[in-house]
């Protein structure tokens, strides 16, 4: 191992703009660089907004399901209690521990750039901005991050001066919230630039396909991270941060998705287990491909899943809760008839069934439980020589079962017909006011004409529009749109 090698060096905390500090406080020697940035999530608008975000339904539907904001404080729980194992269990990291706060803000930060109307938004503002650069979710995290937050400019350290976003020379001189280049690595999930044009589009992606990656105009700040963080040339850039908060994501969607399901009624048990070969095979063929890609050097059974695996891990999550009870297990033994035998197992297991999906108390203690086997289920790979791109991820066997969940709620919630009409209406609201903006930015508050109108370019302009509408909330989006489209606009008073 190099001598220099280590978890968080000093080039880690750098900033784009050091901020002097306060001539009456000082230096804040009491809270590291971490802390300070975990603060700057935590008190900007952004993340204040995620309570008003889909994350499966709509949240004014209940209070119950979660949205955004609660899913990522749920992450974020999460992803801490990863790293506090790894840092207590591990003899690498207990001698060298993981910044908690640092994977705790990982956490919280990594859905703050999914538009209105959740993946659905996304792909309706990708399909519009297809030419001009497309968007994403992730590359949008970093672009609120590293420029939308108006924390501070290039010439506005927080002094007395007044702060320019763009300059006359058509410089953007916004620095967002003005992180370290280490906490703005923990939310870089995807290690590629998203092709600026259709034509580049269509080469390297499915068109209708939001491509991960980052902006291609974040190109020169995603290398300036990689030179503070990590020195040298690699394969891939990851930190181990941003793994433990992607692997951390993939348990809460797995799980909490799930229960809101149970909750609305949109699924049960038994409805998993009984569906059709041709709906389990659809799931199994997504969760080899998942299998492969993840695991590249694993060969044959390992990295091959089928319809009967996608039952044998709903069994074994499901199988405490539809076991037979002593009674039911008596009249086996005692022989019974073939269509008695399948009315009993059928009573039992509906019964078990229906309390899962009607007691809190057996949904709390279900995704509880998966939560717990799933952490134990993650793994890590130092590296010696790169500390800081270590790798998290999640073993084979639990792999298999976090997959098969993510796909099952996805094919049987995000594709029902219920949903498809919400998707439908957030494609036609996002759509009108990207038009009405586009065509009258006088319609958008002072701040955001202003940005619209200091540069004449039509990709600029476009974007500004795209930032805006991004950073809505569902409510807000549907209020703007009926304020400009219906006949009994609530009020013209409520602020933008």
């Amino acid at each position: 191992m190099s001598v220099k090698a280590k978890l968080y060096g000093k080039s880690d905390w750098q900033r784009e703009t050091v901020v002097k500090p306060s001539p009456t406080l000082g230096a804040e020697k009491y809270r590291d660089e971490a802390r300070r940035d975990f603060a700057r999530l935590i008190h900007c608008p952004s993340f204040r907004r995620l309570q008003g975000k889909t994350q499966l339904f709509p949240s004014h539907e209940s209070d119950f399901f979660r949205n955004r904001l609660t899913h990522s404080l749920e992450v974020a729980q999460i992803a801490k209690s990863i790293a506090v194992r790894f840092n207590s269990t591990d003899p690498y990291f207990s001698k060298r521990p993981i910044n908690l706060d640092l994977v705790e803000f990982a956490g919280l930060a990594h859905d703050l750039g999914h538009p209105p109307f959740g993946h659905n938004g996304e792909a309706t503002l990708d399909r519009i901005m297809l030419s001009k650069g497309g968007f994403e979710g992730n590359a949008q995290t970093l672009r609120l991050l590293s420029r939308i937050e108006k924390k501070t400019t290039k010439n506005f350290p927080g002094a007395s001066t007044t702060p320019i976003a763009v300059d006359g020379a058509g410089d953007d001189l916004r620095l967002g919230l003005n992180l370290t280049y280490r906490t703005l690595a923990s939310i870089l999930k995807y290690d590629k630039p998203i092709p600026p044009t259709k034509t580049a589009r269509e080469t390297a992606e499915e068109e209708k396909k939001p491509c991960k990656g980052y902006y291609a105009d974040d190109a020169k700040l995603v290398e300036r991270i990689k030179a503070h963080v990590c020195v040298g040339e690699r394969e891939s850039f990851k930190t181990v941060e941003c793994s433990i908060m992607d692997v951390a994501d993939d348990i809460a969607y797995s799980t909490y998705d799930l229960e809101d399901a149970f909750k609305a009624n949109f699924l049960s048990p038994i409805s998993m287990i009984s569906k059709d070969d041709a709906f389990r095979s659809r799931i199994a063929s997504k969760v080899e491909a998942s299998l492969r890609k993840r695991f590249k050097k694993a060969h044959g059974p390992e990295t091959t899943f089928k319809a009967e695996d996608v039952s044998t891990v709903l069994g074994e999550l499901f199988r405490p809760l539809l076991q037979l009870d002593s009674n039911m297990t008596a009249k086996l033994e005692g022989g019974m008839e073939f269509s008695e035998l399948a009315f009993a197992i059928a009573q039992s297991t509906g019964l078990g069934s229906h309390a899962l999906v009607e007691s809190g108390y057996l949904r709390t203690a279900f995704t509880s439980d998966l939560v717990g086997r799933f952490i134990r289920g993650v793994e890590i790979e130092v590296d010696e020589d790169h500390p800081s791109m270590s790798k998290v991820s999640l073993n084979l066997d639990t792999f298999k079962r976090v997959e098969t969940l993510k796909h099952f709620a996805f094919e049987l919630l995000i594709s029902s017909p219920m949903l498809k009409i919400a998707e439908k209406r957030g494609d036609e609201i996002i759509r009108k006011l990207f038009d009405c903006f586009n065509d009258d930015p006088t319609l958008m508050p002072v701040d955001w004409r202003d940005l619209y109108k200091a540069i004449d370019n039509e990709s600029w302009q476009s974007r500004v529009v795209c930032d805006y509408i991004a950073g809505m909330s569902d409510r807000y989006c549907v209020e703007v749109y009926g304020r400009l489209t219906s006949e009994t606009p609530i009020t013209i008073w409520k602020p933008h």
